[in-house]
């Protein structure tokens, strides 16, 4: 999942799914009956998809679809949906078409998809025609964009802090910062703002899904993907061929359980910083396990490693090492747990680095080139979405007091997370079509939800919490680490993700699998990821 938000090297284009950016979620008016709902939209006819080779990559197919921005009023207003595919490698044996939803909110599927194509499984690649897309208000497709220069957004992110606030003054620029993103955003275009819930999303999931010539979805979505997922799953149920949610958001947790009075920020209903808490332990437990050569944080055993961090960032609280301030190493650890490898140890490098007072060289990113030109991907293009979505208390100065209670139970990873949706707080727009469940609709066919046991973003709980809501899934659990079975592989969990989408086969109950390569040991190459926003927010 994503964190919309200053993040902590101040990249402004596309991060990748293992990005942790402050996101934002905020307690909304009530949407309609029939939007709350889920209540049945329009008829709309299924847009024309004409695909051409894309213009940076001819491996892939692109096409735009026009959809209704209001299905409530199918024919006013159009929303254009930038889309990609990759054809599958077999095409005797092609099953048909899998939809791939990268996370985020934010995440722009035409550069991200291609970016983690070689992460899925091989018999997945050959046996069905993989489809993204730019989901509405994000990157490619009509986009949420509050700024009218690249130099104006430039101005906005230097404004305030990287990572979270620290002290009161930080306090007070980061909430005037954000509150006048919404003024500015509402200014743009405020009917956009109101169209960009996950449920309109799901109805423009569906719409996609006519026009491939698809009688039923098969789909995998990634973090926040597989809060799209349940709810396209509660508003089309009887459409549902496989459906896979890999690093799972508690719907009700998420939606908070339908009310609009919340107490409590949404990362910390869903347990996000108690899991980044228990994953940073285990990365500086197994460093201080490893070798210097293997990890270069190591101080020789667990303890050491974690007293060793501990005096770091109250060393950076004091003396900043330039730019690398308390709060943006913090932000930067939390997101480099993303992906073990090669995440973990570049992040053991980058402190080293920093506690021998250099500033961190940046880590090499593989060359990789996608299809389509990298967009816009500003922070309020998440926020825009978690707002319509996800209730959170709505006084600004409420943050601080969450941060503080939380920083208890789950130490500086808390901090992070906490203030990840404040932005929510001062939001101004109210979403037309918000889905809060119910999340136990009986779909046409059951679901298979991965839960990964240390993840610094989505907790294994929130994977144990889908599987119950949902009328019929099936739980299949990953012990490893990182955010993602997708991006952190198992052998064990292709196959059994493999034989769900081609012959239907779940998993025996009470299944689990062990991660490839552990964290410190000789990574197994499996393509590159490039930065770039989706996965989970903080």
């Amino acid at each position: 999942m994503r964190i919309t938000g200053p993040t902590a090297g101040r990249r402004r284009t596309c991060a990748a799914v293992v990005t942790v950016v402050l996101s934002c979620s905020t307690a909304l008016t009530a949407p309609p009956p029939a939007a709350t709902g889920g209540g049945p939209a329009p008829a709309v006819p299924a847009p024309e998809l004409a695909w051409k080779p894309c213009v940076q990559d001819a491996r892939y197919d692109c096409s735009t679809a026009t959809v209704p921005l209001d299905y409530a009023e199918p024919g006013g207003r159009t929303v254009e949906l930038a889309v990609v595919r990759r054809k599958a490698t077999d095409p005797g044996r092609r099953i048909g078409t899998l939809f791939f939803n990268p996370g985020g909110p934010g995440g722009p599927g035409s550069v991200q998809m291609p970016q983690m194509y070689e992460f899925f499984p091989g018999e997945v690649r050959e046996r069905f025609d993989i489809v993204s897309w730019d989901p509405r208000g994000i990157g490619n497709s009509t986009a949420v964009n509050c700024f009218a220069s690249p130099e104006q957004a430039e101005a906005w992110i230097a404004g305030h802090p990287a990572g979270f606030p620290v002290g009161e003054r930080e306090r007070k620029a980061w909430i005037d910062a954000y509150r006048e993103l919404g003024r500015a955003c509402q200014r743009r275009d405020p009917e956009l703002l109101r169209h960009v819930s996950t449920a309109d999303t799901a109805r423009d999931l569906d719409q996609l899904r006519r026009a491939v010539g698809e009688s039923r979805l098969t789909y995998i979505g990634i973090s926040y993907g597989t809060f799209l997922g349940a709810t396209y799953a509660n508003l089309h149920p009887d459409t549902i061929r496989a459906m896979v949610l890999d690093s799972n958001v508690d719907p009700s947790a998420w939606t908070n359980n339908g009310s609009e009075q919340a107490r409590l920020s949404t990362f910390l209903r869903l347990g996000s910083d108690r899991s980044a808490a228990r994953t940073l332990d285990r990365f500086l437990s197994l460093c201080g396990s490893a070798t210097v050569a293997r990890c270069a944080f190591s101080a020789g055993s667990p303890q050491a490693t974690r007293d060793k961090f501990h005096e770091l960032t109250r060393r950076l609280k004091e003396r900043p090492v330039e730019s690398w301030t308390y709060a943006r190493t913090v932000a930067d650890t939390v997101n480099s747990l993303y992906v073990v490898h090669p995440g973990w140890t570049n992040l053991a490098a980058r402190l080293q680095e920093l506690w021998q007072g250099r500033v961190p060289a940046a880590p090499a990113t593989p060359a990789m080139t996608p299809p389509v030109p990298v967009p816009y991907l500003g922070e309020e293009q998440g926020a825009a979405v978690i707002c319509s979505d996800s209730p959170n208390p709505r006084d600004p100065a409420a943050f601080h007091t969450l941060e503080e209670a939380a920083a208890v139970r789950s130490g500086d990873a808390a901090r992070s997370w906490t203030w990840a949706t404040e932005p929510c707080s001062t939001w101004p727009a109210a979403p037309a079509d918000r889905y809060a469940g119910p999340w136990n609709k009986p779909t046409a066919h059951p679901v298979l939800v991965v839960g990964t046991t240390y993840d610094p973003s989505t907790p294994y709980a929130d994977a144990q919490a889908m599987s119950e809501q949902l009328a019929d899934a099936r739980l299949l659990t990953h012990h490893g680490y990182g955010h993602t079975a997708l991006l952190n592989p198992s052998t064990c969990v292709d196959d059994h993700v493999s034989r769900y989408l081609v012959d239907g086969v779940l998993p025996p109950p009470g299944t689990s699998c062990e991660q490839d390569t552990p964290p410190f040991s000789a990574p197994q190459p499996r393509g590159g990821i490039a930065t770039g926003g989706g996965g989970t927010a903080p």
